[in-house]
């Protein structure tokens, strides 16, 4: 069971700063450090989490996220190329992995996932696409097909995620919406409030 509210944040402090909020599910998705950075910021991130009962999960860096001890890990389908996804599975990580296309989708769920994620939903400016907006009548069919919890991504704000439940997805991605907020702490909280897990 995936929390409805699933923030991706850039780095340890940040993690920080929503589990203190109360946020139960972080990915952690480092984009700009040096390799020899990547495991220290894992295990201090996991450190910060496991103070506020909160899961993290590893994007990307999935052997790091096995010797730091994470619980679970978020591939893309660049780096499910590479990844050893059978190792990811003996060390007992839970796996979630992004899709953007019907062969995509097959090949995520030919890893046996725990989520898949469909995006981006709405047009996003966080980062160039070669996809255009997938829209909301594709997250329930991505459900029919993935018969695993979807978790919905992109352009997403706390005003249209009430679309995106209705439309069928099981949990909500937020990047920009949180960390690109004057008050992130404030709008986690919100996110929380107004879609709160039980």
């Amino acid at each position: 069971m995936l929390p409805k509210f699933y923030p991706i944040v850039p780095d340890a402090s940040w993690a920080g700063r929503l589990a203190a909020a109360g946020v139960k599910l972080i990915q952690l998705r480092i984009k700009d450090a040096a390799p020899e950075q990547i495991p220290g910021e894992i295990t201090k991130a996991l450190q910060i989490c496991s103070r506020y009962g909160c899961e993290l999960v590893v994007n990307d860096y999935w052997q790091a996220a096995i010797d730091c001890g994470a619980s679970f890990v978020h591939l893309g389908q660049g780096d499910l190329e590479t990844a050893d996804a059978a190792a990811i599975r003996r060390a007992g990580l839970r796996l979630g992995i992004s899709t953007h296309s019907h062969e995509e989708l097959e090949r995520a769920l030919s890893e046996n996932p725990d989520y898949v994620a469909l995006g981006p939903i709405y047009e996003t400016k966080l980062k160039v696409m070669p996809w255009a907006p997938q829209g909301l009548s594709r997250i329930g069919e991505w459900k029919r097909i993935a018969k695993r919890p979807l978790v919905a991504i992109g352009g997403i704000t706390l005003e249209r995620a009430p679309l995106v439940f209705e439309a069928g997805a099981d949990s909500i991605a937020v990047v920009s919406d949180v960390v690109a907020h004057p008050y992130p702490e404030q709008r986690a909280r919100d996110w929380l409030t107004q879609f709160p897990d039980r």
